[in-house]
């Protein structure tokens, strides 16, 4: 039996992703796996991450740490060992990563590890992930809100198939980032290496603001609030 866990996902749409795949396994494999979602939640609020992030974690969502990758497990394979099995996974990817740029910043590796969920939720583009580290390391360092949006659908668990309201972007809500200056309390999701690795070191450029372009997929980057502006309006954001 296979498990998929696309990079960007939640901790509950893991969740739900065993779920479903439960279901696909008694339908179709005719098995009942030891694996359900109930346990698989419980096992999460079970564990710890990797011993570098403890301190700065502070005993909250185990969100960020839950790598995703296809995962093997039989009819017999507990939440306990997927839940393992994923953690481990990730701490052979961090430690492929190049942390002395952020460090240099004064970021911490948990701090790299929520940069990193925001930069897997906005980039769609590969290429425009190390763009989107960029901009989220000059708003920190200039004492501006990041403004992520992807923030306040995680903190409201409003998803992105449905508009902000208002009230969403009023809240205050600590995944607020619109009205909260400095990083969301946790991880919006759980990165890939790519997402970490654009985290640990962004583009050196001068970046302030993004807004995606129509396609959906590309994002326009500038330095200049008034060409933000002015480009927000041009691909109806508002004017």
């Amino acid at each position: 039996l296979r498990i998929i866990f696309p990079e960007g996902f939640t901790v509950r749409e893991m969740a739900d992703r065993v779920a479903a795949v439960r279901e696909i396994a008694i339908a179709r494999r005719k098995v009942t796996p030891r694996l359900t979602q109930a346990g698989y939640v419980r096992a999460i609020a079970a564990a710890t991450p990797p011993r570098p992030f403890r301190k700065d974690w502070g005993g909250r969502s185990l969100e960020g740490f839950l790598f995703p990758a296809t995962y093997e497990f039989s009819q017999y394979t507990s939440s306990e060992k997927l839940v393992r099995d994923q953690l481990r996974a990730f701490q052979r990817k961090w430690g492929r990563v190049d942390l002395r740029y952020a460090r240099s910043k004064n970021l911490t590796p948990y701090d790299v590890l929520v940069i990193a969920s925001m930069v897997e939720k906005e980039a769609v583009a590969s290429r425009e992930r190390p763009l989107v580290a960029a901009v989220i390391y000059n708003r920190l360092r200039l004492g501006m809100p990041l403004g992520i949006d992807a923030t306040i659908r995680y903190g409201r668990n409003v998803p992105g198939t449905k508009p902000l309201k208002r009230s969403d972007i009023e809240s205050d809500d600590p995944y607020n980032t619109r009205r909260r200056l400095g990083l969301p309390p946790t991880p919006i999701a759980n990165p890939g290496l790519a997402s970490i690795r654009a985290a640990a070191r962004p583009a050196k450029v001068d970046y302030r603001f993004f807004v995606r372009k129509p396609d959906g997929i590309h994002h326009f980057f500038t330095a200049s609030e008034s060409e933000f502006l002015r480009k927000a309006c041009e691909f109806g954001f508002g004017c």
